[in-house]
């Protein structure tokens, strides 16, 4: 059996919102890092009422669950999610697309000015990062 570290698998993005959240005390937290969802984030958040409610509260959820770290937040809650503005929100859910669906946070752009084709980390990494 081999471990994530002897694979080379990477299960946890680092990222950079656009905005930031701003807590109660007026400080904003951009930085933060996600994790690749398991089946369990997925499946959970169905049984809550709010998602029976709401069908797009399983955003809220599934964000809540994968989102391991956000600035000095301690704990990043549904109701944290609730409190980003809606960039940040966008950005977090083609995060979590990026990383779950495609397995990884670059994306192909291409130059308006010379048309020339290439990719950036979403997740706001450092340049040449992958």
């Amino acid at each position: 059996m081999s471990t994530v570290a002897e694979t080379g698998l990477r299960t946890e993005f680092a990222f950079e919102l656009p905005v930031g959240y701003v807590d109660d005390d007026g400080q904003v937290h951009k930085h933060g890092t996600m994790r690749m969802a398991r089946a369990r984030d997925e499946i959970a958040p169905l049984r809550d009422p709010r998602v029976r409610d709401n069908e797009a509260y399983l955003t809220v959820l599934l964000l809540s669950r994968t989102t391991t770290q956000l600035g000095t937040v301690p704990s990043v809650t549904p109701a944290v999610i609730e409190g980003l503005f809606t960039p940040d929100l966008a950005f977090l859910q083609d995060l979590y697309r990026r990383i779950n669906q495609e397995g990884h946070t670059r994306a192909a752009v291409v130059c308006p000015a010379c048309r020339h084709d290439f990719s950036v980390d979403v997740a706001g990494g450092a340049a040449g990062e992958s």
